[in-house]
């Protein structure tokens, strides 16, 4: 079967870079962590720091599954906005602050960067 990945290898997908979801547990026990453009790529853990080391053994196994199996790997889907990364520090009070607000971290950064910004 011709699955379009016969001239890459498991180190060209790794370094791809697949968009991560991240999700914060609605009973605040942890957090969950996708990758939308491998479906089923998921996995959850107690501590963003697990999160980080789970998910990426997650990619690599799904990779790696489909490698062997002869099946195709999407390449991750384009972005048409910028992505802006947040440090750990200020990610973790955005995590606390939308528990006690009881919304996602996402309404809480919205409404922030909406009264920012007018």
């Amino acid at each position: 079967m011709n699955t379009g990945n016969e001239d890459r290898d498991l180190e060209y997908y790794l370094r791809l870079p697949y968009r991560v979801e991240v999700y914060p547990e609605p009973d605040g026990s942890g957090y969950t962590a996708a990758i939308p453009d491998l479906p089923g790529c998921i996995t959850c853990a107690d501590t963003m720091d697990e999160l980080a080391e789970m998910i990426e053994d997650a990619k690599r196994t799904w990779i790696e599954c489909s490698l062997e199996d002869g099946l195709p790997i999407p390449e991750p889907s384009s972005v048409d906005d910028e992505l802006v990364p947040v440090p750990r520090a200020i990610h973790r009070r955005l995590v606390e602050r939308a528990r006690r607000e009881k919304q996602s971290v996402a309404q809480l950064v919205e409404a922030a960067l909406a009264s920012a910004v007018g």
